[in-house]
């Protein structure tokens, strides 16, 4: 097996990873937004998930220099190529 198609089984694997990049691909970008699009998971899940996702390249987390400053997620051109992926499951 390809070593891209394995990591990316690794990381789709994990619990809530496809359901928080479907809620990517409409539209979420903040960490309520996450939480409400999935609904039922745990904020330090919802935190490690997220993670997961960014150190996968799948999503980039930047900082909306607000007051207070906050982060928000989007897909980066991996994960938009994924996201095709996660479309047609559904």
């Amino acid at each position: 097996m390809p070593e891209e198609v394995r990591r990316a089984a690794e990381i789709l694997e994990r619990r809530h990873a496809i359901s928080l990049l479907w809620a990517s691909i409409a539209g979420a970008t903040r960490f309520n937004e996450f939480r409400q699009a999935v609904g039922g998971v745990a904020p330090r899940t919802l935190s490690e998930r997220l993670r997961d996702l960014e150190d996968a390249g799948l999503l980039e987390r930047t900082i909306v220099p607000a007051s207070p400053p906050y982060p928000e997620y989007r897909l980066t051109d991996a994960g938009r190529r994924l996201a095709a992926v996660v479309r047609t499951l559904g």
